[in-house]
């Protein structure tokens, strides 16, 4: 699962990527018009988020694109609170519309909210072998036993088991994990995995779940 969010302004972006990463979804960011086009072109995101005010064209005309090529959620992020603006863009085929100042939780529930309508449950878990990932709880399950994570180990994990027994890039995963213009790197993407193979005791010379693909990017193995 992955969502996207639009707007113009870098602290907004930042606020709002910050509070639906801290609940679990990888975001993927994008600041105009053209980039969140193109940002929903490649992402493919199961939930898009846009402001109004938009450089290279405005929030309703983005609504309108993206609506023509996926049904895929969108809510509406701005300060312009006028029920003309409401009504144009349900109109357009926005799913929601939520207004500048809110609160994070008000964000992250209304965004759960959609994307259950959608018919992404966030409380099924992704299973691959004996694992079993449960991201709106933060919950590994390997055999009988349960792992809390932290959402950076959330998001990584959601994408391997997505690709159990398949190697997947390391440019993909940290694409994923800190979004498509996020802060990752290399060496933080290692730590990340040295982190959690500890915390799921795995031993990184003879490894059972997590290798390492030299000079490509990491596998998940499926165990029975």
């Amino acid at each position: 699962m992955k969502l996207l969010v639009v707007d113009d302004d870098a602290d907004m972006l930042a606020v709002v990527s910050f509070a639906l990463r801290q609940a679990g979804f990888p975001v993927v960011t994008a600041n105009s018009f053209g980039t969140g086009l193109h940002g929903f072109r490649t992402e493919l995101p199961d939930l898009t988020i846009l402001d109004i005010n938009l450089p290279g064209g405005s929030g309703f005309e983005l609504c309108g694109a993206i609506r023509k090529e996926s049904s895929a959620p969108i809510m509406m992020l701005t300060a312009r609170g006028d029920e003309a603006d409401l009504v144009r863009a349900l109109e357009l085929g926005a799913d929601d519309y939520l207004t500048k100042p809110f609160s994070p939780r008000t964000l992250v529930a209304r965004v759960k909210a959609l994307l259950r309508r959608a018919g992404h449950e966030a409380s099924s878990p992704t299973r691959a072998g004996e694992l079993s990932l449960q991201t709106d709880l933060l919950l590994l399950r390997i055999a009988d036993r349960e792992i809390r994570i932290t959402p950076l180990e959330s998001r990584l994990l959601q994408l391997l088991l997505a690709n159990a027994g398949e190697v997947v890039h390391t440019d993909r995963l940290l694409a994923h994990v800190w979004g498509h213009r996020g802060g990752g790197d290399r060496a933080l993407l290692k730590q990340l995995v040295h982190r959690l193979r500890h915390k799921i005791g795995d031993d990184p010379e003879q490894p059972r779940w997590l290798s390492t693909i030299p000079s490509v990017g990491y596998m998940l193995r499926v165990t029975r």
